[in-house]
């Protein structure tokens, strides 16, 4: 993906107390699936939910252009754990490093399902609430851009799309926000936040398919 994000279509979400007692609800009600294979890479992501300008939104960063792998592409702040560490530890830890917002143990709300890649890690996203306003700091190795994409955008009655390929019994999954389509995995995660956390409803990520040209 290339380019500038649109503005907002849909109507905001509340940023306060209720919204962040149903995230926190909804992810301790939820039955986690782990990926148990110690050949995979592990990393983890933080799914930031934050004060934007028209309500609750979540961060999404422009990956830099100097980047060796996935470069200016959009992506939750996150990466591989360093050794001995828990994937909320390293959630919080790259939520730091990448976009200078520092959090604390209670601010994280819980986890959703391990995602597989084909490219041979294994991803938990971590669900985070900043109790304090956030100031945005991009460490420019790593990070071009810094958004909020307010929360109603997970909500379109356009999302998700299915895309059927012939390399797989799994459809590609889209997750259109703004004027751009996401992929899994972030757009895998984003859906089963939305599913999970934002609803209540159950949905897995085993069957979510990934865009060939993302499998290496």
């Amino acid at each position: 993906m290339a380019g500038p994000l649109s503005p907002p279509l849909g109507e905001p979400v509340d940023h306060d107390a209720d919204l962040r007692a149903r995230l926190a609800s909804n992810l301790a009600a939820h039955d986690r699936l782990e990926v148990d294979e110690p050949e995979l890479r592990h990393a983890a992501v933080a799914i930031t939910v934050v004060a934007g300008e028209n309500g609750a939104g979540f961060v999404l960063t422009r990956r830099s252009s100097g980047l060796r792998a996935h470069s200016h592409q959009y992506a939750l702040p996150g990466g591989r754990l360093d050794p001995g560490e828990t994937p909320p530890d390293a959630a919080r830890r790259e939520l730091e490093e990448e976009v200078g917002v520092t959090t604390a143990h209670h601010e994280v709300l819980g986890a959703l399902d391990d995602y597989r890649t084909r490219s041979g890690y294994v991803i938990t996203p971590v669900v985070v609430w900043p109790e304090t306003t956030v100031e945005f700091t991009a460490q420019p190795t790593e990070v071009d851009q810094i958004f909020v994409i307010g929360l109603d955008e997970l909500d379109r009655p356009d999302s998700p799309r299915w895309i059927p390929i012939e390399e797989s019994e799994h459809p590609v999954l889209q997750l259109p926000l703004r004027n751009r389509l996401i992929h899994a995995p972030t757009g895998a995660l984003l859906w089963q936040f939305r599913e999970v956390a934002m609803h209540g409803r159950t949905v897995r990520l085993d069957t979510v398919e990934e865009p060939v040209w993302a499998w290496s």
